[in-house]
């Protein structure tokens, strides 16, 4: 078991003190603390005695991830473990397939774009399912909302303004799905690819519209109110952004700690605030539609979003604490301890046990450890304040 120290990531949405207060520390910190990545990605990766992870990775594979690992994943690291800390709403976003990634990925290369480019849409060749488990409550636009719900909210709002865009809802041919079958899902790409694509003078029009119209609910108590809330906000944040519209079309999850929620492919999402352990594919695949100053693609995002409804993108755990996630790159275990429990630990491919809460085998809390698939069966002692863990496995 090698002590591993992460890589903290600086963006405008990231926090000053939810970081610091995490690792003991006083905040607030000179800069925006958004996430500590704990992994083997090329972009930042993890490093053991200032060695990196993907060097001490590359110099023995099957000692580093076992042989079954190794050889399903070319010899990589197939995980990333994160903390996310966000003060502000991250971007409205979604991430490709793997088929999707690997053309994007090749077809950037030959046009000749650096992988560090702001235009640059591709930055590895795979896909990046994700699971966040909140730390603190944690707050999330994600999913696109069963429409039976939405042209509910819409009828609360009664806008003349919304009454063509309700008529794509419910179905009426226009330019985007005249050659589609008409169902649920056509029609939620139909309005949603309106929406993202209308000039800004008429988009900026309709959000100041559903906006003035929102304050009149904001005082239900229901998610309608919720859901108008995070509208407001956003638009204060982002006045008439694409985004803006888009989170009336998504599910309003709020995370309590320990609960988490499950990111497929093509699934549109955007954090909006809270502290949690990410787990995802070792990616940093992100194509956006607002929310953000970073590259907007508004082609290649409606390219690789999935417009399935879904209802409910929590996920739960079982009796050992495992979050039931769809995915072979990788498991996630929380794990808590008392003073001076132990646990052990054995896997026959690689584990990053991080810690958020007390400390284990010297470790404190934003801390982890990295343990080869090659060491024997790892003992894990909680110190004397006891011990929260998150352990990641192949």
């Amino acid at each position: 078991m090698h002590r591993l120290t992460g890589v903290t990531r600086h963006y405008p949405w990231g926090s000053r003190t939810k970081l610091a207060q995490l690792r003991g520390e006083e905040g607030p910190t000179q800069q925006r603390e958004a996430e500590l990545w704990f992994g083997a990605h090329p972009a930042a990766p993890a490093t053991i005695d200032n060695t990196p992870l993907t060097e001490i990775i590359a110099a023995d594979p099957t000692y580093a991830l076992g042989e079954k690992v190794s050889a399903c994943f070319d010899g990589q690291l197939p995980f990333l473990v994160k903390i996310l800390a966000a003060d502000e709403p991250l971007s409205l976003q979604a991430h490709p397939s793997k088929l999707q990634a690997k053309e994007g990925f090749a077809r950037e290369n030959d046009a000749g774009i650096p992988l560090d480019a702001a235009e640059r849409n591709y930055r590895d060749d795979t896909h990046k399912p994700e699971v966040i488990v909140a730390l603190s409550r944690f707050e999330a636009l994600t999913g696109f909302r069963p429409v039976d719900k939405t042209r509910q909210l819409f009828d609360v709002l009664n806008l003349p303004e919304l009454e063509h865009y309700t008529a794509i809802l419910d179905g009426a041919a226009t330019d985007h799905d005249e050659a589609e079958a008409i169902d649920e899902n056509s029609n939620l790409r139909a309005l949603f690819t309106t929406w993202i694509t209308i000039p800004h003078t008429a988009r900026a029009a309709l959000i100041d519209a559903i906006v003035a119209a929102s304050v009149a609910h904001l005082d239900r108590g229901d998610w309608i109110s919720e859901i108008l809330e995070v509208v407001v906000d956003l638009n204060e944040r982002y006045p008439g952004d694409a985004g803006v519209l888009g989170a009336l079309l998504l599910n309003h999850v709020v995370l309590e700690p320990g609960e988490a929620l499950y990111t497929e492919a093509g699934q549109l999402h955007a954090y909006l605030e809270g502290i949690g352990v990410e787990v995802m594919a070792n990616s940093d695949n992100v194509l956006r539609g607002g929310l953000t100053s970073k590259y907007v693609d508004v082609p290649e995002l409606v390219r690789v979003l999935n417009f399935r409804e879904n209802p409910d993108p929590r996920i739960g755990r079982d009796a050992q604490g495992t979050y039931d996630a769809p995915v072979d790159e990788y498991r996630l275990r929380r794990l808590e301890l008392a003073a001076g429990e132990q646990e052990t630990v054995d896997s026959d491919g690689p584990m990053i046990v991080l810690c958020v809460k007390g400390s284990f085998d010297g470790i404190a809390a934003g801390e982890a450890a990295w343990i080869p698939a090659g060491d024997d069966a790892q003992q894990l002692t909680a110190g004397d304040e006891g011990a929260e863990l998150f352990i990641a496995t192949a």
